[in-house]
């Protein structure tokens, strides 16, 4: 792990492997360390890229509104600050994939290809917004133990709760260990998220779609709604997963996405 200057601020970021760049963006209110299956078995053929977003991990926090279109730019800030002048291969989950789409409509001549897992396009509903303000609010009261409450039982798939009860030990443990700060200005930038679904079309790039089975946060009947407005999308479900699919089937998820890269 190295911090790495963007801007005002550092971002930290795990490095590993040569090959075509794959930047793996974690989601809410996790970090890199999701990723780690997709790093241990990605890294042999990409040069796999896997950042903190702006207030999650040991990346410095930015109290106030963490924009998806200013983590997009960070991701390119990143770029620069590590030389990488290629076009890359964008991989998001959840929040993460919010950051894809803003980054793919910001910095579309730094993209060859758009891996989308476990996401949504449509902004959020005023209740939901409202939900995500009110929850920012009772995060910086009362810590970052209420976001780990209300979302734990949503990430998992029922098998993973109970066969893989680690996996979701361990995030909790990444959850509670994050700031009230970086988690309330995510929160806000969620809620303030455009709604990209009209311009989904528009993207031509490459793209796989990626869902659990069981993801009940983003089902799979609207990815694959997704997947059919892409002009250049595949679509993968991946069984006995929830929300979390890549930490949860490490294995098919890379397969796919080996596949698609090649």
């Amino acid at each position: 792990m190295s911090l790495i200057q963007v801007g005002k601020m550092r971002l930290n970021v795990v490095e590993r492997g040569t090959g075509i760049p794959l930047v793996l963006v974690h989601g809410y209110p996790l970090d890199h360390s999701m990723w780690q299956g997709q790093i241990d078995g990605l890294a042999n053929g990409c040069r796999v890229i896997a950042p903190d977003l702006r207030g999650f991990g040991a990346s410095d926090v930015v109290p106030g509104v963490a924009m998806m279109q200013q983590m997009a730019d960070d991701i390119a800030g990143l770029l620069d600050a590590l030389a990488i002048k290629e076009p890359i291969a964008f991989c998001g989950l959840s929040m993460g994939g919010y950051v894809a789409w803003q980054f793919a409509l910001r910095h579309r001549q730094r993209l060859a290809k758009l891996v989308l897992c476990d996401t949504r396009a449509a902004a959020d509903t005023p209740e939901a917004a409202q939900g995500r303000r009110k929850t920012a609010e009772t995060v910086l009261v009362r810590g970052a133990g209420v976001a780990a409450e209300s979302l734990i039982p949503k990430l998992f798939a029922a098998s993973t709760i109970t066969d893989a009860p680690h996996l979701v030990e361990q995030t909790r443990q990444v959850i509670l260990r994050t700031s009230p700060e970086g988690i309330a200005a995510a929160l806000h930038g969620m809620a303030e998220r455009p709604d990209v679904t009209a311009q989904l079309s528009q993207l031509d790039v490459p793209a796989l779609v990626i869902c659990g089975q069981h993801d009940g946060i983003s089902p799979p009947a609207e990815m694959r709604q997704i997947a059919s407005q892409l002009p250049h999308a595949r679509y993968v479900e991946i069984a006995d997963a929830g929300h979390m699919a890549p930490l949860e089937q490490p294995i098919v998820v890379n397969a796919a996405i080996e596949q698609f890269l090649s």
